[in-house]
């Protein structure tokens, strides 16, 4: 019995029994690489994966700056190791045996930036970074953040492709941020506690390929269609309305952070044997006839355990989904095409 509390205690996340070094083995050795540690969603992102109990080595990888988080974030008094590693030269030593590799790397909207405007920079970005991922790291589970997602994530399954790397299981287009706002925004309008919120949010990661499906959230509550209407196109926005608040000064980068961390977090559970670890997640997928889908997927030892159908759709949400997939089909196409010129 004692084994077994001790053992429960080690994988809660406000772990005691790690700091006092007994036990340890209940969890499993994890390293963890931030590419982008620097930038504005990789700091608080390096400080959240810093206080992740699951976590014992944390590296933090950029092209310039990283020195200076890692001893910062390294001084914290919690269970992983954090290394900085600088420049292209260093990219390797911050791969070789990373578990998850989370990419936040990449320029941030600018006010009357679209998320496509974005894209000849960031899928530059991304293309260089999944080389040597397949180099260094090639089964580590890959956690995109780097927008445009729609876009960015065939950009990786390309060039794993090319490199003879590539498990469909294994990459992932982090799509949280969209669930954690339609969580927010559904607790405050049906005036249910938010922690206890579900709501799960399909399609993709921008504008109107976000498809929340508030008919499945849970507690239900009975929202009028105009309330309904109104949370999903705020969800669909909510980014451009991070980016307005901040007039000119960034986009969403603490959410965005906390997101990514929520999501890695799941995907280390996953690798370390709990049962019913379910997200919502951008992936190769076969529940409709797009090639990468966001949808509900069950996470274990190999990344994807399976990818969960979308479950009964309103009219309204079946509508949703019908118009957003010409433009995510576009956005995959273009992100294979960018990867293969």
């Amino acid at each position: 019995m004692m084994l077994r509390s001790i053992k429960s205690l080690a994988t809660s996340p406000s772990s005691h029994i790690l700091r006092r070094g007994y036990a340890s083995e209940a969890v499993p050795d994890r390293k963890v690489a931030v590419l982008g540690a620097a930038g504005g969603i990789g700091q608080p992102l390096a400080l959240l994966m810093k206080l992740n109990p699951l976590v014992s080595s944390l590296a933090l990888y950029d092209i310039a700056n990283t020195p200076g988080v890692a001893a910062d974030v390294g001084h914290i008094n919690t269970r992983s190791e954090v290394s900085g590693y600088s420049g292209e030269a260093e990219l390797g030593k911050a791969l070789e045996g990373a578990d998850v590799v989370i990419i936040p790397a990449g320029v941030p909207r600018k006010p009357g930036m679209t998320r496509d405007d974005l894209f000849n920079i960031n899928a530059g970005i991304v293309k260089g970074l999944c080389q040597a991922i397949a180099k260094y790291c090639p089964h580590a589970l890959v956690n995109m953040i780097s927008n445009p997602v729609n876009s960015t994530v065939p950009i990786a399954a390309e060039v794993f492709k090319k490199a003879g790397t590539y498990d469909p299981k294994r990459l992932f287009g982090v799509t949280t941020l969209d669930v954690v706002r339609a969580k927010t925004f559904y607790a405050g309008k049906a005036k249910v506690p938010v922690a206890e919120v579900n709501v799960p949010v399909v399609g993709g990661h921008a504008g109107i390929t976000i498809l929340p499906l508030f008919s499945q959230a849970t507690p239900k509550a009975n929202l009028s269609d105009a309330e309904i209407t109104a949370l999903t196109k705020r969800t669909q926005d909510g980014g451009t309305e991070v980016v307005e608040a901040k007039a000119g000064k960034g986009s969403a980068t603490l959410s965005m952070a906390y997101a990514g961390a929520i999501f890695a977090d799941a995907c280390l559970k996953g690798l370390n044997g709990a049962p019913d670890v379910v997200e919502c997640s951008y992936v190769q997928s076969t529940i409709t006839e797009l090639p990468f889908f966001a949808s509900k997927v069950r996470l274990g030892k190999n990344g994807v355990e399976e990818v969960l159908g979308l479950g009964p759709l309103s009219d309204y949400e079946k509508e949703g989904l019908e118009k957003l997939k010409p433009e995510l089909q576009s956005s995959i196409e273009k992100g294979i095409k960018f990867a293969n010129q």
